[in-house]
């Protein structure tokens, strides 16, 4: 298992779009520019997030993006969930008897942990405290 680059390019979008001005409409090519992501593939991420309510998008001319929440009320699941879908490690572990050994297979014991784990760390962090981490460590 790997995270994915939608996802990557997705937090950092958001990210971006967060620590801006909350009524300055943000051009998708300056959020693809200023995080160095491929533009058109930012666009299919940031077509999500709109329909998820996180970002709103702006028609027009002076077109863009503006953030729609406070950027402590968003974590990094909830961005990652909108993204790719509920997460999980392996499938057998939301879809009961999927497979044969599923009542007994050690493996899924494991992997249910681990998945536990990571949501966890997802759940913990926010936007706004990704903005301020980057602050910390960008003007240090």
């Amino acid at each position: 298992m790997q995270f994915t680059r939608a996802e990557e390019y997705g937090i950092i979008g958001v990210i971006y779009l967060a620590e801006q001005d909350r009524d300055r409409v943000v051009p998708l090519s300056e959020i693809a520019q200023a995080q160095d992501v491929p533009e058109k593939f930012l666009a299919k991420i940031f077509q999500n997030l709109t329909k998820s309510g996180m970002v709103r998008s702006h028609r027009g001319v002076k077109g863009g993006f503006t953030f729609a929440r406070k950027p402590e009320d968003v974590s990094i699941r909830e961005i990652v969930e909108i993204i790719q879908g509920p997460y999980h490690l392996i499938r057998c572990l939301h879809e009961v008897d999927c497979c044969e050994k599923y009542k007994e297979c050690p493996i899924r014991l494991v992997l249910e942990e681990a998945e536990e784990k990571l949501l966890e760390v997802f759940n913990k962090y926010n936007v706004g405290q990704m903005i301020e981490w980057r602050k910390s460590h960008t003007h240090s």
